[in-house]
């Protein structure tokens, strides 16, 4: 039941891009053809208005299939479209309508934030008192230790910011590897100040200063709940900072990090959106709903960010080609197009290939593990 609460919950967030599209390409005039929810064979099908609703095999992923969308190779730039197809509209109505998938999936996350807030949830969290790991596991390597701290310090702010619970702690420290933080603790009624160099986790590609929680701190907590103006701006909040860690974590790819550990493929998408709803649902429906709208807005602005990448097959190169047709009346030709989606296909297969071996290490591991 996890793999199939995960494959419906995915279903949505692939459906709300492909509706993106759908919405804007009627609305520029752009015939769309069909319309499918999963990939491969179809399984049922039926047209509305125009367009071939369809059901397919493969419970992963979907389509929008547009009108001339599929160019010829031979064709070259000076072959007249049909005004109700992709690339007969204006190139500016294109841009739109490659842009609107990837919008969807950030407007489905700043609504979904804005639920979580106005609705509200119960979680459970250790308090801000800390335990360093060396005296739990004596061959971990501790930073926190490096720099002072002791066992039973309470961590009032990192960086500035207030931490009340270990979860503030783990967020905080988590988004910053290889940094130094400011910890303000407080000892013996005294208040301190100590320079943390937080180590850098590569397979995670998170940051651990080597602390571990009081398990006889864990008290069971209520998330504040907001009124309906404050929610939306406490979900644009969200919606923004969550933009920005994402783009802060795949900066990390680059520093090293364990791209097989630290870049979840479908499987393990799946299985973990499907766990997460499982879990929450089983403390309270609030709970549920909150947990699974939290990890849907994750993987949504992870689409939102990865779409707009100026890479052949996603949107964001048709976003881009189509400005520059646009903006310096340049229309790149369909042969060149055809050339460098190719090449995109391979890009994306390598890292699609990269994904699934991280996902069957990290099976191979839990099987293990039992």
């Amino acid at each position: 039941m996890t793999v199939i609460y995960g494959l419906l919950l995915l279903n949505v967030l692939v459906f709300v891009h492909e509706l993106g599209h759908f919405l804007l390409a009627k609305r520029c005039g752009v015939l769309v053809e069909s319309f499918s929810i999963g990939m491969g064979p179809v399984l049922a099908h039926k047209e509305i208005r125009g367009t071939d609703w369809r059901l397919s095999l493969f419970p992963v992923g979907g389509y929008c299939g547009m009108k001339g969308e599929k160019y010829a190779a031979e064709e070259d730039e000076f072959v007249a479209h049909d005004a109700d197809s992709l690339y007969g509209t204006r190139p500016a109505y294109r841009a739109l309508i490659g842009f609107a998938g990837p919008f969807f999936n950030m407007l489905f996350a700043f609504l979904a934030y804005c639920v979580i807030a106005w609705v509200g949830y119960t979680y459970y969290s250790a308090g801000n008192t800390i335990t360093l790991a060396t005296d739990v596991y004596p061959e971990m390597h501790s930073a926190a230790a490096d720099a002072g701290l002791l066992s039973g310090d309470t961590v009032l702010k990192i960086g500035g910011k207030k931490i009340s619970d270990f979860s503030d702690l783990y967020s905080e420290v988590a988004v910053n590897p290889d940094k130094d933080l400011d910890f303000e603790v407080l000892r013996d009624g005294q208040v301190l100040h100590f320079i943390v160099h937080t180590d850098f986790d590569k397979s995670s590609g998170t940051g651990k200063i080597g602390v571990v929680s009081d398990k006889n701190s864990v008290q069971k907590k209520e998330s504040e709940r907001y009124s309906f103006f404050q929610g939306l701006f406490q979900g644009a909040k969200e919606t923004f900072s969550t933009v920005r860690l994402t783009l802060k974590g795949i900066s990390l790819l680059f520093k090293g990090a364990n791209v097989t550990e630290s870049v979840s493929g479908p499987a393990r998408i799946t299985t973990m959106l499907g766990g997460t709803a499982k879990a929450g649902f089983s403390e309270n429906f609030r709970t549920g709903i909150c947990s699974v709208l939290e990890f849907m807005s994750l993987i949504s602005i992870s689409l939102f960010i990865m779409n707009l990448l100026p890479v052949p097959i996603l949107d964001g190169y048709l976003v881009l080609t189509s400005l520059i047709e646009t903006f310096f009346h340049v229309r790149v030709s369909s042969k060149v197009r055809t050339v460098v989606q190719y090449a995109g296909i391979v890009l994306i297969a390598l890292l699609f290939a990269v994904a699934m071996t991280g996902d069957i290490k990290y099976f191979i591991g839990v099987l293990v593990k039992k």
